[in-house]
């Protein structure tokens, strides 16, 4: 069966014109002489589209758009007004209101073919992108599939600097920090991960050696991906490069904040930000409050300065009623009060 096209139009020699022409063309028709008997026919055959005349008794066109578009069955018909060419103005009011396209009166059949074509490949092309959409996570489950699980307990390294890159990570359950160890043993951390997050595929995406190290905070079930499966995806699927490319780009935004931080923030104000950035990527917060498990010596290569500093932030914060600790827990009392911490 063709497609359906509902024609509303009070002019008795447009509409049936109309409705001969398309007939011929193989497509079903239904005609309304005025707006009330379109939208009951809409409702009732549900057409591909809908050729509707601006100026008509009982329910003008601007009425049936209306109505069109408040019912959930109708809302996304495709909606193409007929208007004359003295209604230049009411035409841009109904383009306003959501119609999809016009027909200016006279129009020839190739103009009418166009418009009612273009917009069955407009929604056409919007099924597909909702289904591709919706295939998104369908692709990176494949990729993940491509991958060995393995669990990893607490405090182990993953990978070091200068190690040739063979596996993109991703990481199911827990937590896992990226960082730099300089020769005098101190460690600047470059990066957190946590549940759903991807790691590793910086070095993977330049073709060069590590650049830092990765290391679990906590025991986690993480997946390794070949290099070969990920390039594979990579170079052949849109969803992921776009995925990757805004990684990446986030990841130069991080660092670059992260050094401006070093360089102009104090000690206090890094470590009231180390809490927040640990807070607000590990604890599962929905108050104000919320408690975070992280060692004194991690925290300190986050902040980039010596532990015995952060003890003694810690302590101070403590005093302040910022946050409170139990054993190795540090519990915040007030994530709001720790952003505005001064300088």
């Amino acid at each position: 069966m063709g497609k359906k096209v509902l024609i509303i139009e009070d002019n008795d020699d447009i509409r049936e014109g109309t409705a001969e022409v398309l007939d011929l063309a193989g497509y079903k028709t239904f005609t309304a002489k005025h707006g009330k008997i379109g939208v009951d026919m809409a409702l009732k055959h549900l057409p591909d589209v809908i050729l509707c005349d601006i100026m008509m008794p009982e329910l003008d066109g601007y009425g049936v758009l209306y109505l069109m578009n408040k019912n959930p069955q109708t809302a996304n018909i495709p909606f193409i007004f007929i208007t004359a060419k003295t209604e230049r103005a009411d035409m841009r009011k109904g383009m306003e209101m959501g119609a999809d396209d016009y027909l200016t009166k006279p129009f020839d059949d190739l103009e009418l073919f166009r418009a009612i074509e273009s917009r069955f490949k407009k929604k056409q092309l919007s099924k597909a992108i909702g289904a591709s959409a919706g295939s998104v996570d369908a692709v990176f489950e494949e990729l993940k599939a491509k991958g060995k699980a393995r669990s990893v307990s607490n405090k182990q390294i993953i990978y070091v600097e200068d190690d040739e890159p063979l596996h993109l990570y991703y990481i199911v359950k827990g937590q896992v920090k990226t960082y730099k160890r300089f020769k005098d043993g101190r460690e600047l951390s470059s990066g957190l991960f946590h549940d759903g997050d991807f790691f590793g595929y910086e070095s993977l995406c330049n073709g060069v050696p590590y650049a830092e190290n990765a290391a679990t905070l906590a025991s986690s079930e993480i997946i390794q991906i070949p290099k070969t499966d990920f390039m594979e995806y990579l170079l052949n699927h849109q969803s992921v490069s776009k995925k990757f490319i805004s990684l990446l780009s986030e990841n130069v935004q991080d660092k670059g904040k992260q050094m401006l931080q070093l360089a102009y923030s104090s000690v206090r104000k890094r470590v009231a930000e180390a809490l927040v950035q640990v807070a607000e990527k590990f604890s599962k917060h929905e108050t104000d409050s919320c408690t975070i498990k992280i060692s004194r010596d991690d925290l300190a290569a986050l902040v980039g300065t010596a532990s015995e500093t952060i003890s003694r932030m810690l302590a101070d914060f403590k005093e302040e009623k910022l946050i409170d600790k139990t054993g190795n827990a540090i519990n915040i009392l007030s994530l709001q009060k720790l952003k505005n911490v001064k300088q």
